[in-house]
């Protein structure tokens, strides 16, 4: 229902532009906004409520029902004055256009987080669009936000303000650890401008709600039904972010790279291939410091003079870092094939850690 600051600030415009005092009240009679200089008893609200009528004369008043479809949401009591009907009219279709303009948002957003969850049948899909005055044949790419330390309940206002619904875009929200946008898009618009949405909602989102978050999208559909299959892409880049690319804020689900198949390998295989490079001696840790020196060793090329020079350390301490490694695995990194394999290995492993975690 329409909030009351709502009906109370479209009754005071009113007001201020005819002079016209106006009583809101709910079908049992309370009243939940008015101007200043009116009253009426509350039994003559409800009698009025309960005959049925469509409006009412008394004679200083003049009643008029709302209805939202066949029920009364509000009862309306003006002052005939000067030109009291006409203003009155003018003011009873004005509450009555925000209760539809309300009920359409949230039957929107309703369908929206339905078809997000795959829960409308295909058939119905175009109808309830088309009666929602939704574009059923406009591009769109869903994103996922979600914030990586801990939930905040101030991220989806932020997101509202930067999208319009004008413009055929939503946001809602699934569950309590996720915000979505549903973004429409132009003719013109592709991968770059993705990126720069996705972009745009990390930084705002660190520099008006405090809000460390990453953001995952899927990849564009062409129509209205594409949407349960990019926002279920986008949920997939998300996870696989956190699994194999925790550093990472955007994530695109077209560019997942190894994650994406190590992702869909069964966990008895991804158990098979860690037994065949670590044996029965699988590292349970390794040193965070010898993990970064070899995260920027394979950005590097297995570069070990740029890699040095980037890590501020001696060349010599580098190598000592990667021959303790090679001691832990048996895997010298220096090596292309060794390097390869060492860096898939700890993948499966995150992966499997990951799988057992959520088990």
């Amino acid at each position: 229902m329409v909030s009351d600051h709502i009906i109370a600030g479209c009754i005071d415009e009113i007001n201020e532009i005819s002079g016209t005092q106006i009583i809101v009240a709910d079908a049992g009679g309370k009243i939940i906004a008015q101007t200043s200089n009116i009253t009426s008893p509350e039994n003559a609200i409800t009698s009025f409520a309960e005959s049925g009528e469509e409006e009412r004369e008394t004679e200083g008043q003049i009643f008029i029902r709302i209805m939202d479809e066949n029920e009364t949401a509000f009862v309306m009591i003006a002052d005939k004055g000067e030109n009291g009907y006409v203003c009155a009219r003018l003011a009873a279709a004005e509450i009555k256009n925000l209760v539809i303009a309300y009920k359409d948002r949230i039957d929107r957003n309703s369908f929206f987080q339905n078809l997000l969850l795959d829960n409308i049948l295909p058939v119905d899909i175009y109808n309830r669009a088309r009666r929602l005055h939704i574009e059923a044949a406009t591009r769109r790419c869903v994103f996922v936000i979600e914030p990586v330390a801990h939930r905040d309940s101030n991220l989806i206002g932020m997101v509202k303000e930067l999208f319009y619904t004008e413009a055929g875009d939503c946001v809602t929200a699934v569950d309590e650890d996720h915000v979505v946008v549903i973004k429409t898009l132009e003719a013109d618009e592709g991968e770059e401008d993705l990126k720069e949405t996705a972009d745009m909602l990390v930084d705002m989102a660190g520099s008006e709600a405090m809000s460390d978050v990453r953001v995952a999208y899927g990849t564009i559909a062409e129509d209205i039904k594409g949407v349960t299959a990019s926002y279920r892409e986008a949920k997939v880049a998300l996870e696989v972010s956190k699994i194999f690319y925790p550093l990472k804020r955007t994530i695109e689900y077209s560019n997942l790279g190894v994650g994406r198949l190590i992702y869909q390998l069964p966990v008895n295989l991804c158990q098979i291939f860690i037994k065949e490079i670590f044996g029965n001696d699988i590292p349970d840790e390794i040193d965070e410091e010898i993990l970064a020196t070899v995260d920027k060793f394979f950005d590097n090329s297995l570069n070990v003079s740029e890699t040095s020079r980037q890590l501020f350390i001696h060349r010599n301490t580098l190598i000592y870092r990667i021959e303790k490694l090679q001691k832990a695995t048996g895997l010298d990194v220096r090596v292309f094939d060794d390097a390869l394999t060492l860096k898939i290995a700890l993948m499966v492993v995150n992966y499997m850690r990951y799988i057992e975690k959520k088990s």
